[in-house]
């Protein structure tokens, strides 16, 4: 390794290259600062000297930890170390002494389409009063914008009051890492949205509640308890369960894989696939009735 520098030093520019030229989010950058620290610590300060005995050495103090945890930790030790290898500050890589446990991703729980039309018959008979309240006109404008367009729950309570007009059958939100993306909104949504902002109380917030917005914890509550009136086990409901479910959904219904990593704001598209999982007799039905060759039968 080229003299001159610490592990300090070199994290610090390994992460200004994570966000100048990767543009990693703030929340990315600082668990590969706690992991690459940690593991300096652990080495006394000689993590970037490394070879591959201390790092096994290393990996082997990761025994009590999870599989997510190491595949984690080793996966910022192994990007640390092809920076340095591709900067010139090490002539080899010794990352290959690092685990790989894998991330045994487990597919997201999900809805059917009657459990969704079993939330939205409760959302219905609270608005069927004569006067509906205006916690439930908030309650419908939640779940529409959350079933149809699969905002994420962070995403949803801190939207602007002007986010989303009557005329206009889209949003453009900045999502995770600073990403743009248009989120379409369907006329069911916005109706319910312009139905709740008539009687909602006056701030920044489309969803208000004190000073701030309504929190995400408060969110799951209300899904909750929609989820007893629905007749469906409330642990079944969050905001995530409507998301996936938002995309799950429309995959069966045949939309493009690539459209809905847009209007998701996935990254990679590997996190919609895992995201928005299909079962085989659907894919089956896809090319049976879709490609070209179907017609030469």
């Amino acid at each position: 390794m080229s003299d001159g520098w610490t592990d300090a030093g070199l994290i610090d520019r390994f992460l200004e290259m994570l966000s100048a030229e990767r543009g990693a989010a703030a929340n990315t950058i600082a668990a590969y600062r706690s992991d690459l620290c940690l593991a300096s610590d652990a080495l006394d300060g000689a993590l970037a000297a490394a070879d591959a005995a201390a790092l096994q050495r290393l990996a082997d103090g990761w025994a009590a930890l999870s599989r997510a945890t190491v595949a984690r930790k080793a996966a910022a030790l192994r990007r640390f170390f092809a920076f340095l290898h591709e900067e010139g500050h090490r002539a080899d890589d010794p990352s290959e002494a690092l685990p790989r446990p894998g991330t045994a991703r487990p597919l997201p729980k999900t809805l059917s389409v009657a459990d969704v039309d079993r939330l939205f018959a409760a959302v219905a008979d609270r608005l069927a009063k004569p006067q509906p309240a205006p916690r439930d006109l908030r309650l419908a404008a939640l779940v529409e914008l959350l079933y149809g367009s699969g905002l994420r729950a962070s995403e949803l309570v801190s939207l602007p009051r002007a986010s989303i007009a009557a005329d206009r059958p889209f949003l453009i939100l900045k999502g995770k890492g600073g990403r743009e993306r248009l989120v379409p909104i369907s006329d069911r949504a916005r109706a319910a949205v312009s139905a709740w902002r008539a009687v909602a109380p006056p701030g920044a917030w489309l969803f208000p509640s004190g000073k701030a917005h309504l929190t995400r914890i408060r969110l799951y509550q209300l899904l909750k308890g929609l989820a007893v009136e629905a007749g469906l086990p409330p642990d079944r409901i969050s905001p995530h369960v409507l998301r996936h479910a938002f995309a799950t959904h429309l995959l069966a219904g045949g939309a493009d894989l690539r459209a809905l990593q847009l209007m998701l704001g996935h990254a990679d598209i590997a996190t919609t696939e895992i995201y928005t999982h299909v079962d085989s007799s659907r894919l089956i039905e896809l090319v049976n009735q879709r490609h070209p060759l179907a017609e030469l039968r």
